[in-house]
């Protein structure tokens, strides 16, 4: 008996913090409910804690995720805290619908616990970029190498089949240059060898033969100037053309490095190409992302293990007793509203007879008036009289 008394005077001198309350409004416990709740109080103080964890995470996570997209700090960080309260909301609101009435219940919870895993896993990747932070831009870097070499030999395929006919072009007028040249240098030889004795008619200075060489010669000279002047100008464009290829590719190629970035997506690519290569980082990634999916997870674990106290039982009971005041009063109103029309119908069904009885000997003496008057005029037609009787003292059915 002195423990009862004691409890109770507790509970009538129970002091609640600031902070105590705001653990509360975090758990979305009912102060009024909850402070006479002695064992639920610290439940959902804890509830309340794993709440805030949660918001503080979901907060530095946002604002590290938005660091990577601008470096405006004025951008980043009321940026980061109204994704945290978002996250915040959907919490308190997943803890809310989880109740005594129905946290057993499978398909609701279901529901709940994807969504929490769902925000939990997409928040996970930016605290995994934070920690993993060196290693991930190194491998970006060895990324982007391979991107640029990809794009080259993408711009070596596109390009290659320009290049071929150009080059084969080139080839070909330069084949032709070079067959005449030897044409030319052939006939110099044989000229050269007829005047210095080597040739086939053996003798030294300009003879017959020599001179008719000679203009073989000149005339094979003169007209491999005439094709060198033709043809050079042809290999001169086409190198040009390659020219502006290669030029073209290089600038394609500097326009493509100035996209490659370390935004969030490439570092995700990064830290998912990094997995693959490196055993050492793949258990521990694992745990990491489970372990910060459970941050995430905290709230609704938290509410799932803690058992059902007396809160629970007070909150059911006040929406019973709600729900059969609400119930009583709609029926009172429904009563009460029956009555007034039928009241009002019986007070106006006296009036409307009452008000035919007071009228009944005025009718009459209003009707032997008018008979007396019609009687006297000849003008009227009986049809006539009856209409002006008609309008004037009978009664008109209400609509």
């Amino acid at each position: 008996m002195q423990q009862s008394n004691s409890l109770l005077s507790q509970e009538e001198s129970y002091a609640t913090s600031r902070w105590l309350k705001f653990l509360w409004w975090l758990s979305t416990a009912e102060e009024e409910l909850i402070k006479d709740c002695v064992v639920d109080r610290n439940r959902y103080a804890i509830t309340g804690l794993t709440i805030l964890c949660t918001w503080l995470f979901a907060t530095f996570a946002w604002t590290y995720f938005f660091s990577m997209v601008t470096d405006k700090w004025f951008i980043l960080i009321p940026m980061g805290v109204f994704m945290g309260f978002i996250i915040l909301c959907i919490d308190r609101a997943l803890i809310k619908g989880i109740n005594s009435n129905n946290k057993r219940k499978f398909v609701p919870l279901f529901f709940r616990l994807l969504l929490a895993g769902t925000i939990g896993t997409f928040m996970a990747q930016p605290a995994l970029l934070f920690l993993f932070k060196k290693e991930v831009k190194q491998q970006i870097s060895f990324d982007n190498e391979f991107k640029k070499q990809q794009k080259l030999k993408q711009q070596e395929a596109f390009y290659s089949s320009q290049k071929q006919e150009i080059a084969l072009n080139k080839a070909e007028l330069q084949k032709k240059l070079d067959n005449k040249y030897f044409e030319v240098n052939k006939a110099r030889e044989n000229f050269i060898s007829e005047t210095d004795g080597t040739g086939g008619s053996k003798k030294i200075g300009l003879y017959q033969i020599a001179k008719t060489k000679k203009q073989a010669y000149e005339l094979l000279l003169n007209e491999f100037t005439l094709l060198q002047q033709q043809i050079q100008p042809k290999i001169a464009a086409l190198d040009s053309s390659l020219n502006e290829i290669s030029i073209k590719m290089q600038n394609e190629q500097l326009a493509y490095n100035q996209l490659l970035n370390d935004g969030f997506l490439t570092q995700i690519e990064g830290l998912n190409n990094l997995i693959k290569t490196n055993t050492a980082l793949q258990i521990r990634y694992w745990l990491l992302l489970t372990l910060l999916m459970l941050i995430e997870l905290m709230p609704v674990i938290a509410k799932l293990l803690l058992p059902t106290g007396t809160y629970d039982k007070k909150v059911l009971a006040i929406e019973d007793s709600e729900a059969t005041i609400l119930a009583t009063k709609q029926q009172n109103e429904t009563e009460l509203k029956a009555l007034y029309n039928q009241l009002a119908f019986d007070a106006d069904k006296a009036f409307i007879e009452a008000f035919f009885i007071e009228t009944k000997e005025k009718r009459k003496q209003l009707l032997l008036d008018d008979t007396t008057s019609w009687k006297s005029t000849k003008d009227k037609t009986y049809f006539s009289f009856w209409k002006q009787i008609k309008n004037t003292l009978l009664t008109q059915q209400e609509n």
